[in-house]
């Protein structure tokens, strides 16, 4: 008799991991997974007054909300079982909590202790505190249900209750488009409340609300000229009545021991400022100052949950090494470059004087730091002639290198580095038998967690750390992978719309920040706008976010539509083109050797073709076929202009042979593989060394393998010397840098003026190690049904990858033993996997549960090189 099935996980929309409290959405979508493929499942909803619903539902992913709308405030748990044809037991109940949906539930105005503020120094943070008593609104603890708090602030704000931490966040309420959308946090404080007296406390600084962001200077002051706090603090007793407890009139602020911070510069702490007990009930507020009110309808900025996870600590890393240097300077190493802050532990005397620096890598024996631009990214701690324990609260540094300069005679170094960005379940494995690929690989996962703190970002370190599109349009397929990274980039994403409709286009990073830089459409960059909504639904089966984003999706083809000369090429304006090609000069990276309008017109055929599809998808048929044809009328263009009558790509470059091939431009198979071959040939031409940049880079293995230039691509890929994928491996990189050689082979950092040691452009490459080297890859939107189809090549003798799909866990493990190949697939319930088996014509169809599958492989060359389909040949692969 087969086991009932059991479900193992259940979420609402993107709150993987985690219940869904705070959320505002009224009629929240559930998924689940399960151990078994039952055909029908039950629902159970239980409010808090004990009433029940129920209902009966197929499937498992996306199941539309069955029950009446959740209203603000509205709390209830939901369970899942399995009906048919073995009824399972419940699973554990899944809570689901509404914030404040509508914006007249807000009732609290901002509180504010600086209303302007200078452009030309560092400000210090504040602290704002409320104190009221519970009796005076005849609440008893034993009349309490639940507390909470919600908040959020035009800068960064770290909230206390009682003196004790409301939870574990930073930097909240992160970094959006604030004109346009400010994200509230929601808290549950229940715990935290005492009898009589309570202190509502809060650490508020700029952030990049206020606080200097962007590079050339950077821009103070982008958002506003105040500083300010939004809290509102509500009861729910236990008949069900909501209590709000005002807070206005409470207010009182003062200067917090934080007397200078910046993101950029760092932050300074001052141990003796702090006001003991200062948000515990009773503190002497003689000396604080009354905050000034502003009227929350004065900013009309939409306040919104966020849909994404909050910014943490994900990990803590002691130092691997401790130098004593002649300066009396002691340097750290902490073996990895992080986005972080350290964490310090020492007693020093009042007034001592503690610098902690930071930077990603060492030259000539020092801590290399002109990189890192104008962002000082030193923290000065100063002594109390106590023991403490400090970390900065409103700052973060990319480094891997730390020195502590004055740290006192003879005082044990206890330090930590945190490892901060925005908390993303993991979802993406890779290993080989090379090791270098594994460390390649695992370089690329650090530098998505440094970079995804709370938008996807260019760099963790310098000062700029902007949330550059064309780098998270190249990446996009390797970030979804990796990390459960939906809610991250659905809260981008609705920037990148709001930014594009006053923009009057897509800008070339979200937020817009007006630093100098060109404000103009740009290809590839600009096509994020199009590209990363669709990789997500090709992720995750979600029709919802091309729906949300297709009025951003439309527009920007529309506009480069417009842009376009009467044959269809994108052939004017500025261009980035294959920015950073490794042949461009260090002072100007833009110069590449592939033509920018070729790059242009390629990239408006492909989101011509995602928005045909999009609209297909979302039943759109009318705007299907216009945008079919307009794809069409634009590869004729391109096709006449760039293609010679032999199929010859006429701009002899890597990068224009791989974006023809990838982007299925050629006119058939013939010429197809002609440009194959050609790519191939210019591959070993040039040493099997790169030579493409962000636009070429992620495509140019696709091209290799897809027309069967299988040892050109391993030989590519394995290249160790510049420029090269492990180049900077052999260098003992532990993230992917931005340029090739940011690191010269002397040990020198290259004199270009935009180097950094953390950017996961050029790591998209993983893409390729998940879909072909360990072979694994979806084949429908949301892992339906997948593909393992391993590559053998390079002299690996086995590979592996994991994926937890919507579905549950997927993977592939790959081995070559003597003249055995060995199998290993994983196919989680309710999908199938198409796996390619040597010696078999075709794919086998496995159902869910553990294969294990032996064949042989070929033993003149002891490698096997399964036929490869187009990239753009399947509807569900991405254009």
């Amino acid at each position: 008799m087969m086991n009932p099935t059991t479900i193992t996980t259940i979420w609402a929309e993107n709150r993987r991991g985690a219940d869904a409290a705070g959320i505002d959405e009224t009629a929240p979508r559930l998924s689940w997974t399960t151990d078994g493929s039952a055909d029908t499942y039950d629902i159970e909803l239980i409010r808090e007054n004990g009433d029940a619903d129920h209902h009966r539902t197929t499937g498992t992913r996306l199941i539309e909300w069955p029950f009446a709308p959740l209203r603000s405030r509205e709390r209830v748990t939901v369970r899942v079982r399995a009906a048919t044809p073995h009824q399972g037991p419940w699973s554990t109940p899944f809570t689901i909590e509404a914030g404040l949906i509508e914006r007249n539930d807000w009732q609290e105005p901002f509180v504010s202790p600086s209303g302007s503020a200078g452009t030309d120094t560092l400000r210090p943070a504040y602290l704002l505190r409320a104190e009221t008593d519970l009796n005076q609104w005849g609440i008893r603890p034993s009349d309490i249900r639940r507390a909470r708090v919600y908040a959020t602030a035009h800068g960064v704000y770290e909230l206390e209750i009682n003196g004790r931490r409301a939870d574990e966040s930073i930097l909240a309420p992160g970094w959006s488009s604030y004109r346009h959308r400010l994200r509230y946090q929601t808290y549950d404080v229940t715990h935290l409340l005492e009898p009589g007296a309570n202190v509502l406390g809060a650490w508020l600084g700029d952030g990049w609300y206020r606080g200097r962001i962007g590079f050339d200077g950077g821009v103070w002051n982008a958002y506003g000229d105040d500083v300010a706090l939004l809290v509102q603090w509500e009861i729910t007793l236990l008949d069900g009545t909501v209590r709000r407890i005002p807070l206005a009139g409470n207010w009182r602020w003062t200067t917090s021991p934080i007397t200078a911070v910046g993101l950029y510069e760092g932050e300074t702490y001052d141990a003796r400022l702090l006001p003991a007990n200062w948000s515990r009930p009773g503190h002497d507020t003689s000396g604080w100052e009354p905050t000034q009110a502003l009227a929350t309808e004065d900013f009309p900025a939409a306040l919104e949950a966020p849909p994404g996870p909050p910014v943490v600590v994900t990990e803590r890393l002691r130092p691997v090494s401790v130098t004593t240097l002649p300066d009396g300077r002691v340097r750290l190493d902490f073996g990895q470059n992080i986005a972080g802050t350290l964490r310090i532990r020492v007693t020093a005397s009042e007034g001592h004087r503690i610098r902690l620096h930071h930077a990603e890598v060492l030259e000539e024996g020092r801590l290399g730091v002109r990189p890192l631009r104008s962002a000082t990214s030193v923290d000065t701690f100063i002594g109390d002639g106590k023991p403490q324990e400090w970390s900065p609260r409103f700052t973060v540094h990319g480094f891997r290198y730390a020195e502590l300069e004055n740290w006192p005679s003879g005082a044990d170094i206890d330090v930590e580095a945190l490892v901060v960005h925005s908390d993303m379940p993991r979802t993406g494995w890779f290993s080989a038998s090379d090791p270098r690929l594994e460390r390649l690989h695992s370089n690329v996962v650090w530098s998505m967690r440094d970079n995804f703190v709370d938008l996807p970002t260019d760099c963790p370190q310098r000062d700029e750390r902007l949330g550059w599109t064309g780098d998270i349009q190249v990446f996009a397929p390797t970030a979804l992978f990796l990390f459960a990274a939906h809610g991250v980039l659905t809260s981008w994403l609705r920037d990148v719309a709001h930014e594009q409709a006053e923009q009057g286009h897509v800008p070339n990073f979200v937020p817009w920040v007006e630093c100098g830089f060109p404000n103009h459409p740009t290809a590839a960059w600009g096509d994020a706008a199009v590209i990363v909504p669709w990789e997500m639904y090709l992720n995750d089966g979600d029709a919802r976010i091309l729906r949300d984003q297709y009025p951003s999706m439309k527009a920007w083809v529309d506009l480069v539509a417009s842009l376009a000369g009467p044959d269809g090429r994108w052939s004017e304006g500025f261009q980035l083109g294959d920015w950073l090609d490794p042949a461009a000069p260090p002072e100007d990276p833009g110069l590449s050797r592939t033509d920018r309008h070729l790059i242009a017109s390629a990239y408006h055929i492909r989101t011509a073709r995602i928005l045909a599809r999009t609209a297909g998808v979302l039943g759109h048929d009318d705007d299907a076929r216009t945008y079919e044809r307009l794809a069409e009328h634009a590869l004729h263009g391109f096709r006449a202009a760039y293609l010679g009558a032999d199929g010859t790509v006429l701009n002899d470059t890597v990068t224009s042979h791989a974006v023809c091939l990838c982007f299925d431009l050629m006119r058939d198979d013939e010429e197809r593989a002609h440009a194959g071959r050609r790519l191939a040939r210019l591959v070993a031409d040039n040493g099997f060394h790169i030579a493409t940049g962000f636009v070429g880079t992620p495509l140019v293995f696709e091209a290799l393998i897809a027309t069967g230039h299988v040892e050109e691509a391993y030989a590519l890929l394995l290249q160790d010397q510049s420029p090269s994928w492990l180049y900077p491996v052999s260098q003992g990189a532990t993230t992917i840098w931005e340029r090739w050689d940011s690191m010269l082979p002397d040990g020198s950092i290259n004199p270009g003026d935009m180097t950094s040691f953390n950017h996961y452009a050029l790591g998209a490459v993983a893409d390729s190690l998940h879909r072909h080297v360990a072979g694994i890859h979806a084949t429908e939107p949301g892992w339906r049904t997948f593909t393992v189809r391993p590559v053998l090549g390079g002299g690996l003798t086995h590979a592996a990858a994991t994926h937890l799909t919507p579905y549950g866990r997927a993977g592939v493990s790959w081995r070559r033993d003597g003249s055995t190949f060995r199998l290993h697939v994983t196919v989680p319930p309710s999908t199938t996997a198409q796996v390619w088996v040597p010696g078999e014509p075709g794919p086998r169809q496995l159902a869910p549960g553990e294969h294990d599958i032996e064949s042989a492989y070929l033993p003149d060359t002891g490698e096997w090189h399964p036929p490869v389909p187009s990239l753009i040949g399947a509807p569900a692969e991405s254009p």
